[in-house]
């Protein structure tokens, strides 16, 4: 048996042996980029005693890692898609654990949200490249059960990640939440060479990168402005940022329609069922991740509970984000 699987996925004659293995891994890497989206907020009372964190501060040191995250994963995606999906895998792990590296060690806000942002790319590399090797490796037949597994993961996640930090702080400092995920990421990265078969997409037409960075434009501004605005008023940046998504969403939409090969059809959001099917799912974790942020902090700095009792108050909400998912 070799190592390290090199041979693509695309040149096999029958399903690959080991795809259930390979999607053990793919979830692992999901599980933590997911619940490093919710894991920190638990830490709060911590940081800010440390730090000595302002409230702009604090919400930034939560929020510094969504917005590359999201403005980030179409291009990124798309990329991997064309060049290597593992290569984008492995990548993004190395990226998301050094962030986590040097977010332990720094010692001001500022730090800790330029870490948190580096984590944010490392997980717009990992999201889609585990999609897209899922979706590569399993059959027709078994792949609805693949990503119902792998969109479980995400949903256990949410509600893990609070849970897992607030265990961590009973003995630990507010960086074990960083840490926690280095042996975790290291773990991913061997278990992708040895498990994942290679995989890219068929077709090698040219990127539309114009689209990617339109779309990077709008997204990473309406996600400034959905964090900037309600959190701190809508003075000139919130402003700013959504006049920014709304320009950059029309040259988005208006350049994928001409575009022969767009990083995204937009023309399937035509369809009722499919662009309501997405806009449900978006609101939904809209409001999840904006309660989770309130219930959180709500908790700890009101209620004075500590953070595992915190976490442990938060695990009802894996039920229905597993069920969104789906």
């Amino acid at each position: 048996m070799r190592l390290v699987m090199n041979e693509p996925v695309e040149r096999m004659d029958r399903p690959y042996a080991r795809r259930w293995w390979a999607l053990l891994v793919l979830c692992l890497s999901l599980l933590i980029i997911v619940m490093a989206n919710t894991a920190l907020t638990v830490a709060a009372p911590d940081m800010t005693q440390d730090l000595g964190l302002s409230s702009a501060d604090l919400q930034w040191v939560i929020d510094g890692y969504t917005v590359p995250y999201a403005a980030l994963m179409l291009l990124l995606g798309a990329i991997g898609d064309k060049y290597s999906r593992r290569g984008a895998l492995v990548l993004g792990l190395v990226v998301f654990g050094g962030g986590a590296v040097a977010g332990s060690l720094v010692d001001s806000a500022t730090g800790v949200i330029a870490a948190r942002a580096v984590m944010g790319v490392g997980a717009a590399l990992i999201m889609p490249a585990t999609l897209s090797l899922l979706a590569a490796t399993f059959p027709r037949a078994e792949r609805a059960k693949a990503i119902t597994l792998w969109t479980a993961t995400a949903g256990l996640a949410i509600a893990a990640g609070p849970l897992v930090a607030g265990a961590l702080l009973q003995n630990h400092g507010w960086s074990s939440t960083f840490l926690i995920n280095v042996p975790i990421a290291f773990v991913a990265v061997i278990g992708t060479f040895v498990l994942v078969p290679p995989s890219r997409a068929a077709h090698h037409h040219r990127i539309d990168y114009v689209g990617g960075l339109l779309s990077v434009v709008w997204i990473g501004s309406l996600v400034y402005m959905i964090i900037e605005g309600p959190h701190f008023g809508w003075g000139v940046k919130a402003v700013t940022a959504a006049v920014a998504a709304g320009v950059g969403f029309v040259l988005f939409i208006g350049w994928e329609l001409r575009h022969p090969r767009p990083v995204l059809d937009v023309r399937r959001f035509a369809h009722r069922r499919f662009a309501g099917s997405n806009l449900a799912v978006a609101l939904f974790f809209l409001a999840v991740f904006g309660a989770f942020y309130y219930l959180t902090q709500h908790l700890q700095f009101v209620l004075g509970y500590d953070a595992l009792d915190t976490g442990v108050r938060m695990l009802p909400l894996a039920g229905p984000c597993s069920s969104a998912r789906r």
